[in-house]
């Protein structure tokens, strides 16, 4: 455990001297012009600039109707194995009144 708290404060230190150094503001602007030069260069402006900012730096992640819509298959699939191992359990157990017990099928 020593060596993972080592490590985070190794990049703590990293992290500090990218800042010194400036080097964290100058790729922050480089991202950001970058960014602003391929809304420039868009044809049809989107309605709302900082969404595309966002989107186009990573900020945006996934859109939050699909992550609801995801949400949703996600609990109704849930819902559906939940049913489809009750129902296995049951079958199992019904399955077991019909079949021999080794004991039975030896004797035969």
């Amino acid at each position: 455990m020593s060596y993972y708290r080592g490590s985070e404060s190794k990049r703590e230190q990293f992290r500090r001297y990218l800042e010194k150094a400036g080097v964290l503001d100058t790729l922050t602007n480089v991202l950001l012009f970058a960014v602003l030069v391929a809304l420039y260069e868009e044809t049809e402006k989107p309605n709302n600039a900082l969404d595309f900012l966002k989107h186009h730096l990573g900020v945006a992640g996934v859109e939050t109707a699909d992550v609801e819509t995801l949400r949703l298959g996600v609990s109704e699939l849930q819902q559906k194995c939940d049913l489809l191992m009750e129902e296995n359990k049951e079958l199992r157990k019904r399955l077991l009144q019909y079949e021999p017990t080794p004991e039975d099928g030896a004797a035969e």
